[in-house]
C-alpha cells in the first residue's frame, strides 16, 4: 500500500554541516511529531565532503546526493522537486532559524500563499556593509513588486508546492533563490505574509560571499521583475528623461528662437527608446511561455541508470 501523501515536505540543503545536522533534523521532527502534522524531511547533500551525506542516509529520512557542489538555489530547487507534500518548507540546518516553529509557520499559511519567516536582526558576516546593502536592494523589490517586504531573503519559508512548480525553472544556483521565489510569487499576484522570527548566530562556517552574493541579489530583483513586469522597471526613467526633455525644448523655442538643441533631441531620443523598450519587453513577457525544468541524476540512483 503506497504511504499518504504528506501535508508538508521540509527541504533541507546540506553543504559541510555534519557537527549539528543530525541536531537540526531531530528538532524538526519532534517539533512536527508533537504538532501531529504529516511530513517529510529531504536533504538534499549538496557534495559535502566531511561525512554530511553518509550522516543524513542513517536518519530516517529521504537524502538525495549530488557529486559536486552545485550550490544552495540548486538543492532548493531539486529538493522541492521530488517533494510529495501539499506545503514545501525551506530551511538551513546551520542552527540560524527556529526550526522548532515550523509548525506554526505552516498554520499561519491559512489564505496566503507563502510565509516567510522575518529576521529581526542582521547576524551574518561584514555587517556594517551587509546590512545597508540589503537594506536598498528590499527597497527597490519593495517599489518593483508594490509591496512592502520586510525581509527579502530570509531562508524560512513556507510555500505552497503547486504554485512554487510554476517557478522552479527560474531558481539560480546559489543563495538568490530565496528573493527569485518571493519575487515570483509577488510579480504573478500571489500573496505573502511575513511573521517575525528570532535569528540565532550560525554554527559552523558561513557560506555567504557578502559582496559576490549581493552583487546576485541586486541583479536577480532586476532580473525577475523584467521577466514579469518590464513596464515597471523602463517606465520611470523614461518618464523622467521625456519630461526633463520636453522642459528643455521649451526652453530652446523661447530662448533659442525656435531651435532646438542637440541635447534636447536626445533626452527626447531615450526617452522614446526607453518607453519603447519597455512596450516591447512587456508584449513579449505576455507571450512568454513557462518551460520545465529536468531532474539532474543524483548519487543515490546511479544503480538504477547504469
Amino acid at each position: 500500500m503506497a504511504e499518504p501523501t504528506p501535508l508538508v515536505s521540509i527541504v533541507l540543503p546540506v553543504f559541510n554541516e555534519v557537527t549539528h545536522l543530525e541536531e537540526e533534523v531531530t528538532r524538526i521532527s519532534k517539533a512536527l511529531d508533537e504538532a501531529e502534522m504529516s511530513y517529510e524531511i529531504i536533504v538534499v547533500d549538496d557534495g559535502s565532503t566531511d561525512g554530511s551525506g553518509e550522516l543524513a542516509e542513517t536518519l530516517e529520512i529521504r537524502v538525495l546526493r549530488f557529486a559536486t557542489n552545485r550550490g544552495s538555489g540548486s538543492a532548493r530547487k531539486y529538493g522541492t522537486m521530488s517533494a510529495h507534500g501539499e506545503v514545501v518548507v525551506w530551511t538551513d540546518v546551520d542552527m540560524t532559524y527556529p526550526n522548532d516553529q515550523i509548525a506554526e509557520l505552516v498554520r499561519e499559511m491559512d489564505g496566503y500563499d507563502q510565509v516567510v519567516g522575518a529576521r529581526n536582526s542582521e547576524e551574518g558576516t561584514v555587517k556594517f556593509l551587509r546590512g545597508p546593502a540589503k537594506w536598498l536592494i528590499r527597497k527597490l523589490a519593495s517599489y518593483l513588486s508594490r509591496t512592502e517586504i520586510p525581509d527579502l531573503n530570509s531562508g524560512f519559508r513556507a510555500f505552497r508546492h503547486d504554485v512554487a512548480d510554476q517557478f522552479l525553472y527560474l531558481l539560480p544556483r546559489g543563495f538568490s533563490c530565496v528573493t527569485t521565489i518571493t519575487m515570483a510569487f509577488l510579480s504573478n499576484g500571489y500573496s505573502i505574509k511575513y511573521v517575525p522570527i528570532e535569528y540565532a548566530t550560525r554554527a559552523g562556517k558561513s557560506k555567504f560571499h557578502w559582496w559576490n552574493d549581493t552583487q546576485r541579489y541586486l541583479l536577480q530583483v532586476v532580473r525577475m521583475v523584467l521577466m514579469h513586469e518590464p513596464i515597471r522597471f523602463f517606465g520611470p526613467p523614461a518618464a523622467i528623461l521625456g519630461l526633463v526633455g520636453a522642459g528643455k525644448m521649451v526652453f530652446d523655442l523661447i530662448d533659442k528662437n525656435f531651435r532646438v538643441g542637440t541635447n534636447t533631441i536626445v533626452l527626447l531620443g531615450l526617452a522614446f527608446a526607453l518607453a519603447g523598450v519597455g512596450l516591447i519587453s512587456d508584449l513579449m513577457v505576455q507571450l512568454n511561455k513557462r518551460r520545465h525544468d529536468v531532474m539532474p541524476m543524483t548519487l543515490g540512483d546511479r544503480d538504477s541508470r547504469f
